[in-house]
């Protein structure tokens, strides 16, 4: 799957990073967020069961996981992200510039349905990472129709203008760091290197 072709023609469509986090330093940021905190995902066609975020980095650094709908406003740190120094350091390590970034939570037993992303990609500027924090053995990521095992700790290129879907069986629950990033050229290499075994 890691040498398969992007949409976008020039990164593969999936591809582990050269990045290795304390996944237990994230997960407990992750876990000390209220219950009340967590939003409710507003794609609610997309999924079944407990899909919801926090955001760390959105428009105007508002404490939303809503995107800008004219996509013009300025994105900004939230309040949230000032909690979470071992997510700080993940974001620096990374070392680009984000547009959006987030803590998404599926629940057990919840599932997100096949979809696809838009206005995201090379094309667009702006491409997705994820980092997982807490996940298990049993969570199924299908990337165009690939299975995408991915472990705490781990940084992973994927390209969600392809169809995907996840299932989380439980009985725990998956939280990923997704990190939306702008393209520069050192992110380029990073990928087009780990894709290529370099």
């Amino acid at each position: 799957m890691n040498s398969s072709s992007s949409s976008a023609g020039t990164l593969p469509s999936c591809v582990k990073l050269p990045f290795v986090f304390d996944a237990g330093a994230l997960a407990r940021e992750a876990l000390a967020f209220e219950e009340a905190e967590w939003q409710k995902h507003f794609n609610t066609a997309y999924y079944e069961g407990d899909w919801s975020g926090i955001p760390l980095r959105a428009p105007y650094g508002n404490l939303t996981i809503l995107p800008d709908p004219a996509g013009t406003a300025p994105d900004a740190d939230t309040p949230y992200l000032e909690r979470c120094p071992a997510i700080r350091r993940v974001l620096t390590d990374i070392g680009c510039e984000t547009s959006s970034e987030r803590l998404l939570r599926l629940g057990a037993g919840a599932r997100i349905r096949e979809h696809q992303d838009y206005n995201i990609g090379v094309a667009f500027g702006i491409v997705r990472l994820h980092v997982p924090v807490i996940t298990g053995p049993g969570v199924e990521f299908i990337l165009g129709g690939e299975p995408v095992h991915m472990r705490p700790g781990e940084c992973w290129y994927l390209d969600v203008c392809n169809a995907h879907a996840v299932w989380n069986p439980g009985p725990g629950q998956r939280i990923h760091l997704v990190v939306d990033c702008v393209v520069n050229e050192n992110l380029v290499r990073i990928v087009g290197a780990a894709a290529s075994g370099r």
